[in-house]
């Protein structure tokens, strides 16, 4: 699974379902604890990295100093609060207050790095303030140097317009840089499942027509509000939790005039389906082998949470550079102050 190793150990909070472990194992480092209170996502995550991997504990419940010492602390903090398709609440959400653990835990452990991931709108909640208060209690509160970018899943690999804040801090002042895009290798129709997929993916045609009916409502007032169905040579929209989401990642498959929808009406006629299971694990960058054992409605959700994978293996590879040129820099600066002793004759 991973590369070379770097000798750089990971501790990650809200691990998900293992996007940050993916990429940052795949660019060296070391999982030495992952954390996360979600059951389905345990089932999931164990699955693939072996039983036990998980621990399941609520994360204010444990005492940081049980946890293993690590150089970076990763951690994708729940985002619902802050999203523009949550309520907003922020930290008046008791979700949004976990921040606050992360904080305890990054003073308790002291990594050498972290590495935090949540939706754009975290930038701008509250006009601003939420993501002042969080910029200052890593920089003042707790002495780290911080960087902070928007990074978009669509300049790192893969095919979907998928905005996020990424925050970098190192305990010491080291330079960093955000990965730099890479031209998209591959289009959405790449994605896309080879075997025909189960009548359950496709729409019913009483449920498609309804979906037309209120895409024609808002074109008549000028919105571009509605159903959109992908371009295989084109990209996805941001896989997020709900039904939403799904609506504006509809694909077009083989029609199907004889298939009957779970609630018994026909299938709508133009073949229009929602994306896989698989294919949005394909559009986040998990591997074809990771299993998802759990009821597909909770495999949406766990995609439309997970961290994109190649996201987080070009930041991972940054902060291992960062990382490695202050050592350099450290050991040439010990060995330039160590006296030279000159032979006497």
């Amino acid at each position: 699974m991973s590369t070379d190793k770097n000798g750089l150990k990971v501790i990650e909070l809200f691990a998900g379902i293992g996007g940050f472990r993916l990429g940052f194992e795949r660019a060296g480092f070391e999982t030495v604890y992952s954390n996360d209170f979600d059951k389905s996502c345990k089932i999931s995550f164990d699955g693939y990295f072996g039983e036990g991997a998980m621990d399941l504990r609520d994360v204010t419940t444990i005492d940081a100093n049980e946890l293993p010492d690590a150089d970076v602390l990763t951690a994708g903090f729940p985002c619902q609060p802050f999203s523009k398709i949550g309520k907003l609440h922020g930290f008046a959400d008791a979700r949004g207050t976990l921040f606050f653990d992360v904080l305890r835990i990054l003073k308790a452990k002291q990594p050498k790095a972290f590495v935090l991931e949540n939706v754009k709108n975290l930038v701008a909640h509250d006009g601003g303030n939420t993501f002042k208060v969080i910029i200052d209690a890593l920089e003042n509160d707790l002495g780290y140097t911080v960087y902070k970018q928007v990074l978009n899943t669509k300049d790192y690999g893969l095919p979907q317009d998928r905005k996020r804040i990424y925050i970098v801090g190192f305990k010491e002042n080291i330079p960093f840089k955000f990965p730099d895009p890479i031209e998209l290798p591959f289009t959405v129709g790449k994605v896309f499942e080879n075997e025909p997929v189960h009548d359950f993916f496709y729409l019913s045609q009483t449920y498609m027509d309804g979906l037309q009916k209120h895409k024609d409502r808002h074109a008549e007032r000028g919105h571009g509000f509605g159903y959109k169905v992908l371009n295989p040579e084109g990209i996805s929209t941001a896989l997020v939790v709900g039904n939403m989401g799904r609506e504006r990642n509809l694909i077009q498959d083989v029609p199907r005039p004889s298939g009957v929808s779970r609630k018994g009406g026909p299938l709508n006629t133009r073949g229009i389906r929602k994306l896989t299971v698989r294919e949005c694990a394909r559009l986040q960058g998990f591997p074809d082998d990771y299993e998802f054992p759990v009821p597909v409605t909770t495999g949406y959700k766990q995609m439309g949470n997970a961290v994109s994978v190649p996201v987080a293996e070009a930041v991972a590879r940054q902060v291992a550079m960062a990382l490695e040129a202050a050592r350099g820099s450290k050991l040439e600066e010990e060995t330039s102050a160590i006296p030279v002793r000159v032979a006497s004759r």
